[in-house]
């Protein structure tokens, strides 16, 4: 008689427990279907974004731009945006620094086409008072102003074999010597690059060294011409649009469907810059 007892008191517990075991997988499938449920809710949101930071698009080729540009942001690797002139390459580095954990620490550009090499190497390291003629005080470089934050080194395709030689040993040794000095200084800086040429072609052609280009393209986002997204159209012009709204110098009620249409089918050899200047002018 006691053992029955006992024999139905294990059963009871068996039971008990499956129970809770049968409650607790009922909870645990329902927290399974509302966290899919959620999934699918943040990816529709995600697809239809038109913004990321100063980026304006909601096509698929967007999309998939702003996909790489949190992926980006996820790490301190060194990204390379390649597109033609105009696509937007600076927003996306400013982008990728305005996601990152970076963000609070300085963002600097520097345009590498637009001043001589002789000067860009002071640009970007930095001198000492009396390096060269002219040099009166000690200055400090671009890569030691970023510290902490992101250097932005656009049209990286002009930059000269001889400085690609240093701008390499920064990224790789983390440290910089400013011209003119014995010492190196550490550096905590992420780099992006950008260029509107075929880095490839550079290579074979000897003007970009082999270690550098693959130094610099860790990870590629290439940002597409306006011709080649024109469901954008709209968004952009909308956005526009509503910056000369902002602006209140004049009443701007919207576009004429024959305006979006000239602009929807025009060939759009330039950029978006050349979109923003059709739709901010009166016809």
């Amino acid at each position: 008689m006691v053992r029955i007892t006992g024999f139905s008191e294990d059963i009871t517990d068996l039971v008990e427990t499956e129970e809770a075991l049968r409650r607790a997988q009922a909870r645990l499938a329902e927290s399974l279907s509302l966290s899919q449920d959620r999934v699918v809710q943040l990816e529709e949101q995600v697809r239809s974004r038109t913004t990321v930071e100063r980026l304006v698009g909601k096509g698929s080729a967007m999309q998939e731009v702003y996909r790489k540009l949190r992926l980006a942001a996820q790490s301190d690797v060194t990204v390379l945006v390649t597109g033609e002139s105009g696509t937007g390459k600076e927003l996306a580095a400013s982008a990728i620094h305005s996601l990152s954990e970076r963000k609070h620490k300085p963002f600097v550009a520097v345009n590498c086409s637009a001043i001589p090499e002789a000067l860009l190497e002071s640009e970007l390291f930095g001198h000492v008072k009396g390096a060269f003629t002219g040099a009166v005080r000690d200055k400090v470089g671009l890569f030691q102003s970023a510290d902490g934050g992101t250097l932005f080194l656009d049209e990286i395709g002009d930059m000269s074999p001889t400085l690609q030689v240093k701008v390499l040993r920064a990224l790789q040794e983390r440290e910089v010597r400013r011209v003119g000095d014995e010492k190196v200084s550490k550096i905590d800086v992420r780099i992006v690059a950008a260029t509107n040429r075929d880095l490839q072609k550079a290579v074979a052609a000897g003007k970009i060294r082999e270690d550098f280009y693959y130094r610099i393209r860790v990870f590629e986002i290439v940002m597409p011409p306006l011709r080649d997204r024109r469901e954008d159209i709209p968004v952009l012009v909308e956005h526009f649009l509503g910056q000369v709204k902002s602006r209140g110098r004049r009443v701007v009620r919207g576009i004429e469907p024959d305006a979006l249409r000239a602009l929807m089918n025009h060939e759009w050899p330039a950029t978006c810059a050349s979109s923003r200047t059709r739709s901010s002018t009166p016809w």
